[in-house]
């Protein structure tokens, strides 16, 4: 059985080495954990079937609407934030000391598991029961589905944060069999908090394999060029020379592309009028091209239509690079595509906080939720990224930054340290057998 995102196809071919991968577009993240899966990997969008009970489809649609409703409404001012705090606060992540048992469930929990009791997700697992394949859920609802519904196969949930709300592990977490992948040791430690007893691998996030190659020649090649355009004078280049020599190969003496940034719009489109900010800021020096702007804008024809009117106002029509397809797929292949040729990633703290594994800095904006202040704690404390500065003042901080080498330096700690090989340790974990 192949199953596409919006439809089932029976065949008879062999499934040996084959998976689930299981997602909802609740925002881009956990699609774009599940994306790198797929050649390994049936894709499938738990939210949007081919058959879907009309029940399920509602509860989804609140689910997602509820989500980016109230995520967008953080920009209003005070109903807008209490509004968003009052959300936030059932999927926070309690402070991680004192070390102790977290694994009373929390009320977004006993909501999640409440529509399990009247069918919620019922008709996805049995579809998928006819074949039972590994599944891996990169959203902890479908993985609880699987468990209640007694899914025969092995059932992963793969994390896509930093560190997690009492929300990713099950309501029973000690007499659960689902097994988790986890990007880092601390979301490994916290699930333990939360009372998991299953297994839980650390196998880091899942980064899409056509930025790496085989043996990383596609990583090493970009980071060197990238190297070249956000160390100016050469001051961290020099510094770790001989590092640098014996990772990479050597580096080259300029780079292909200009100095580039790319902005990543979150799903909901929070923070939209920050790429409007930053188009202002610079637009004489995106005029004269001695910097190229990338808007990463996602799926929604609403968001690309906002920033083509400020575009064509500033007259930066042919100067600013738009990333949009109404496809999820297809906007994914052309992000990971320019994220190539680009220097600094813009974004809010979401799951690209993981992608400063590429050995590119991540400028982080305003965290929306718990969650991301979590991921924005991980990029400072770890030293592959940098909180923004006062956007007022963009042209000052910004070229201080630049010319001092500390993007450089964010940069090289990121490709040093940061596991890139996710996507291969999930496949290693899940389909052992093969």
């Amino acid at each position: 059985m192949i199953w596409r995102a919006e439809h089932f196809i029976f065949t008879n071919m062999n499934r040996g080495g084959m998976s689930y991968a299981v997602y909802s577009m609740m925002g881009y993240g956990h699609f774009r954990a599940a994306y790198p899966l797929r050649d390994f990997s049936e894709l499938i969008r738990a939210d949007s079937y081919e058959g879907i009970p009309k029940k399920d489809k509602i509860i989804w649609s609140l689910l997602s609407s509820g989500y980016s409703g109230i995520t967008r409404s953080i920009e209003l001012p005070i109903i807008g934030k209490l509004s968003f705090l009052t959300f936030d606060y059932f999927q926070r992540v309690p402070s991680f000391y004192p070390r102790r048992d977290l694994s009373r469930p929390n009320l977004a929990l006993l909501i999640i598991y409440g529509l399990l009791k009247v069918g919620f997700g019922r008709d996805l697992i049995k579809r998928l029961s006819r074949e039972p394949l590994p599944l891996i859920s990169t959203y902890f609802i479908p993985a609880f589905m699987a468990e209640h519904y007694n899914y025969p196969g092995d059932i992963y949930c793969l994390v896509c944060d930093a560190d997690i709300a009492r929300t990713w592990a099950p309501l029973r977490p000690k007499a659960s069999r689902i097994k988790y992948l986890a990007p880092t040791s601390r979301v490994a430690e916290r699930l333990r908090d939360y009372g998991v007893r299953s297994e839980i691998h650390v196998t880091g996030f899942p980064l899409p394999l056509e930025l790496i190659g085989e043996d990383m020649i596609i990583l090493k090649g970009d980071f060197s060029k990238r190297l070249v355009n956000l160390d100016p004078n050469g001051i961290f280049i020099d510094k770790y020379s001989s590092l640098l020599k014996e990772k990479l190969g050597g580096m080259p003496s300029s780079s292909d592309h200009p100095l580039t940034i790319m902005f990543s719009v979150g799903g909901a489109g929070v923070q939209a009028r920050l790429g409007v900010a930053l188009m202002r800021k610079l637009r004489d020096i995106l005029a004269k091209g001695e910097l190229k702007l990338l808007i990463s804008v996602g799926v929604r024809r609403k968001l690309r239509d906002y920033y083509l009117y400020w575009m064509d106002r500033l007259g930066l029509r042919d100067r600013v690079g738009l990333i949009f397809s109404e496809d999820p797929e297809s906007y994914i292949r052309e992000f990971n595509s320019a994220l190539r040729k680009s220097d600094i990633l813009w974004t809010k703290p979401s799951e690209l906080s993981f992608y400063a594994a590429l050995g590119i800095p991540i400028i982080a904006s305003e965290p929306v939720g718990s969650h991301e202040v979590s991921n924005l704690r991980f990029l400072i404390k770890g030293g592959y990224g940098m909180e923004q500065g006062d956007v007022r003042y963009l042209e000052q901080w910004f070229f201080d930054w630049l010319r001092s080498g500390y993007f450089a330096e964010k940069a090289i700690r990121g490709f040093l340290e940061l596991e890139k090989l996710g996507t291969l340790n999930v496949r290693r974990v899940v389909l052992q057998p093969f």
